[in-house]
């Protein structure tokens, strides 16, 4: 019944999403007297999604994730670069297109007690996208929230209850639910997981896997754990102060990381086999303030690996060991 209410939606694939050098900026006026500062929260982001896919996105708090995933799902509107959705571009000026691409891109937020309205029951919760967005009738709407309250895994008498009355894994089941009732291309998650405990994190995942296969969902994973990163993403995209150092597959990235800020995730990642540790990296200091990024690589002033060059020349993006990496010696470093 749920497969036939949300269909699987373009083939295995099919690219849903890609971005091109994506900016997002921001001028910031830093004073009575101090004038303004540019603050480049994502400068020159480039990927390609496909169905089926899930795509990680990490790096520290201020690495620019959670602004990506807001101009991502079309809630900011970027400052350069390009973005197509199912290969059309939703900022062209075109407000139908846009109205339409906003119903393909979903997103799940990171907090489930504060992402659900608690004076509302849960079936209401989940039919008010179909409210403003379809002109579904009641039953519809209903049989609707009825089989995707199955598809996460929740029963019936659900549907009548408040969200302070669910633990917090059931509240972000409710949240996945709402977040697929329009039957949406793409999934946007933003640190979905962090604020559940461990046994129930696996729980939630797998369930996400699941609805991935069975909706042929892509999915834009943001996380800052590494862990959680490894059980779901096909790829991983490694953020800096707005910017791209590592990007590849999850295998190669994790076995042979070719860029110093992954390993040192990496390193901070705490492993029960002893075979699978990275020997630690001393990263010295705090992440820069983005309204002044060190000059050269954004990453030598806390890099165990940078040489005077790297105070001076910004590394290019470019290919090592299949995967993208911007480090000027990559070639030396062996994860």
């Amino acid at each position: 019944m749920v497969a036939a209410l949300a269909p699987k939606t373009g083939a295995a694939g099919d690219v849903v999403i890609e971005a091109v050098d994506l900016k997002r900026h921001y001028d910031i006026r830093r004073g009575l007297f101090r004038g303004h500062a540019t603050v480049r929260a994502v400068d020159g982001i480039s990927f390609v999604l496909a169905a089926g896919r899930t795509l990680a996105i990490v790096g520290e708090s201020g690495s620019g994730k959670s602004t990506l995933a807001r101009v991502v799902t079309l809630i900011e509107p970027p400052s350069g670069g390009t973005l197509k959705l199912m290969g059309r571009e939703p900022f062209s000026g075109d407000a139908t297109a846009q109205r339409e691409l906003r119903r393909a891109v979903q997103m799940v937020f990171q907090d489930p007690y504060g992402s659900l309205n608690p004076r509302r029951k849960v079936g209401a919760i989940l039919e008010e996208p179909l409210i403003i967005n379809t002109p579904m009738k009641a039953a519809e709407r209903r049989k609707r929230a009825l089989a995707m309250l199955a598809a996460v895994n929740l029963r019936p008498e659900h549907y009548n209850r408040y969200p302070h009355m669910f633990s917090g894994g059931q509240r972000q089941r409710i949240a996945i639910a709402r977040a697929l009732m329009l039957n949406p291309r793409l999934v946007v998650a933003d640190e979905p997981v962090s604020a559940l405990d461990i046994s129930i994190q696996a729980q939630v995942l797998n369930l996400m896997m699941d609805l991935q296969e069975q909706f042929n969902l892509a999915y834009l994973f943001i996380s800052h754990d590494l862990s959680v990163v490894r059980h779901i993403a096909n790829d991983v995209l490694v953020m800096y102060l707005g910017r791209p150092v590592e990007h590849g597959p999850k295998e190669l990235l994790f076995t042979q990381p070719r860029h110093p800020y992954t390993m040192a995730l990496l390193a901070a990642t705490p492993r029960v086999d002893p075979g699978q540790r990275i020997d630690p990296q001393i990263v010295k200091g705090e992440l820069p303030s983005p309204l002044n990024p060190p000059k050269g690589c954004a990453f030598h002033t806390r890099c165990p690996f940078a040489q005077d060059r790297c105070k001076v020349d910004v590394p290019a993006l470019r290919t090592v060991d299949g995967r993208l990496t911007a480090c000027h010696f990559a070639e030396q470093i062996a994860g």
